[in-house]
């Protein structure tokens, strides 16, 4: 039997529930669509907000071919041959088909490449779906043709209608007495994400095997449902936050055993590398920091070689990252400076830049003094002079506090011998 996720899909933008902004009367989309004319876009948004439906109701309604891809498991071969296809439908077929490429983040850059033949000449209609901003993730002449929409987290009116639709129009639910007594646990663990709502509703009503019994729902049996059967709730995968948060707080704890242990996790869920490797490079500034710099050298290094190497050999070079991240001391100096600075600018305003630092590109800014009295660096010995560079009003401002760790006591001892107490 098919999953309920599945049952429930709308064949028709009349029964597509959320995202009216792009569907609703007179939206962009719903104005594309009943034209019968499309141009190649991008649909961005996170996990189970209908962006895979929307695409199949576009093909349905406008009765044209739909090939499919799913960027997971194609390459640039799979590509080439929905094209061709595509170039033959067009003998019959006045109007191009559409080529849906679901997680279209996850497609490399030549795979890509080679999508911009068809798109240009309108050999296919592009409708890509990615839960990863676009202007990232896709190369900027795919991205110049085609327009992007975003789509958002259903709000809770949509995940309600949905619910009682599925409890009142699936042919399995409507067998069974279902009470939806309270929905509070249902929607906080949904999210905004109707698939999660659906599965949810599945686990729990198939739970109770004597289908002659009500089943009530309540926040209590959705909470411990949910407690006991965790992965069977989130069959998508989508428990990534979660374990990607395990993974970080491993690194943070120095754990080198456990960070890989949730490596694997993400690599045996079907994590997108890139995704894992994003993360390393934003530990490696935000926990490892100034304690070892190399180790946002050797993140960066990570990132490209996946790029270049590609998957599955891309799992060694995440697990190497991970270790070296994890058994690195650890700093969040930078992290805390860089937000101190923000709040002092927002409790400060916009303060004047000190004359001396002023560009003096024209006479008339000479003549107003701004330059004047600067001190050039590498005129003076050790390349280094003390002048004022901060604004008067806060000249006594601490925003960079040293830490505990040899390579930052090594500079701390430099600018101390150099600013003789500031630091």
């Amino acid at each position: 039997m098919q999953p309920l996720a599945e049952r429930l899909r709308p064949k028709t933008l009349n029964d597509y529930i959320g995202q009216q902004h792009l569907v609703g009367k007179n939206a962009i989309l719903r104005q594309m669509i009943e034209s019968g004319h499309i141009s190649s876009f991008i649909l961005w948004g996170p996990p189970g907000v209908g962006k895979t439906t929307l695409a199949r109701i576009i093909a349905n309604k406008l009765e044209r071919p739909f090939y499919t891809l799913s960027a997971v498991t194609s390459g640039v071969k799979d590509v080439r041959e929905v094209i061709e296809k595509a170039k033959s439908n067009r003998f019959f077929s006045q109007d191009n088909p559409i080529l849906f490429i679901d997680e279209i983040h996850r497609f490399s850059k030549s795979q890509q490449d080679s999508l911009l033949g068809a798109v240009e000449n309108g050999t296919v209609t592009l409708i890509g779906a990615t839960t990863e901003n676009p202007s990232f993730e896709v190369i900027t002449p795919l991205l110049s043709r085609s327009q992007v929409y975003v789509l958002k987290a259903l709000e809770e009116n949509d995940l309600l209608e949905l619910a009682n639709r599925a409890l009142t129009t699936d042919t399995e639910l409507k067998k069974r007495t279902i009470l939806l007594d309270e929905t509070d646990a249902m929607l906080r663990y949904a999210g905004g994400d109707a698939r999660k709502l659906l599965n949810m509703l599945e686990l729990i009503i198939a739970a109770e095997k004597d289908e002659t019994t009500t089943v009530h729902i309540t926040n209590k049996l959705v909470t411990n449902r949910l407690q006991q059967h965790p992965m069977a709730f989130d069959k998508d995968g989508e428990m990534h936050y979660d374990i990607i948060s395990a993974f970080i707080k491993s690194i943070r704890g120095s754990d080198p055993d456990a960070a890989v242990y949730w490596l694997a996790r993400m690599v045996e869920g079907g994590e997108d590398p890139k995704f894992i490797a994003r993360r390393l490079l934003i530990s490696a500034a935000e926990d490892i920091g100034l304690a070892n710099p190399n180790a946002l050298l050797l993140a960066n290094a990570c990132f490209d070689a996946l790029q270049k190497i590609g998957w599955p050999e891309g799992r060694i070079i995440l697990s190497e990252t991970t270790i070296y991240l994890a058994a690195s001391p650890k700093s969040n100096s930078a992290y805390l400076a860089i937000d101190a600075a923000i709040a002092l600018v927002k409790k400060t305003g916009n303060l004047p830049v000190p004359l001396h630092l002023r560009n003096a590109p024209t006479k008339l800014m000479k003549d107003l003094n701004y330059g004047k009295n600067y001190k050039y660096a590498h005129d003076y010995p050790n390349n280094f002079v003390k002048q004022d560079f901060l604004p008067e009003a806060i000249e006594k401002e601490r925003i960079w506090h040293i830490q505990n760790n040899s390579a930052e006591k090594k500079l701390g001892d430099r600018l101390r011998l150099l600013w003789e107490g500031k630091y």
